[in-house]
């Protein structure tokens, strides 16, 4: 498991986690490229979004495997919030915002993508290879 404060600066430590955590799979650099940018952006979520920067509180990162599938869940301190209110980054209206990628982000790259706790926990599960 990953703990870390509510800064932006610690997405930083993801990737050495991420390292650790797959040295035991064969990972594709795409998939791997598809895990990384899944991870941080639900971490970037959960520091800005869910727990607004507020280092007081934390961000938790949960690895499990189970066969070819890897699971990632990341869980803030915030109040939540509902996924399905997001507004699609697709829509002519929103190409030209800045932010606002994220979830659909994780939609795009994850196997499996599903929001618990009200939103704030994310698990991402992504096919692998065993070693």
């Amino acid at each position: 498991m990953l703990k870390v404060r509510s800064n932006p600066q610690n997405v930083a430590q993801l990737e050495p986690f991420l390292e650790e955590v797959l040295s035991s799979y064969k990972v594709t650099p795409d998939k791997y490229g598809e895990i990384l940018v899944s991870l941080t952006e639900a971490v970037a979520n959960a520091i800005i979004h869910g727990n607004c920067n507020d280092e007081s509180k934390t961000v938790e990162v949960e690895c499990r495997t189970k066969g070819n599938m890897v699971a990632f869940r990341v869980s803030d301190q915030g109040c939540g919030f509902d996924p399905n209110c997001i507004a699609d980054p697709t829509c002519g209206e929103n190409l030209v915002k800045i932010g606002g990628r994220g979830v659909f982000l994780m939609r795009e790259l994850c196997d499996k993508l599903q929001f618990l706790n009200n939103g704030r926990t994310v698990e991402m599960k992504f096919k692998i290879l065993s070693a």
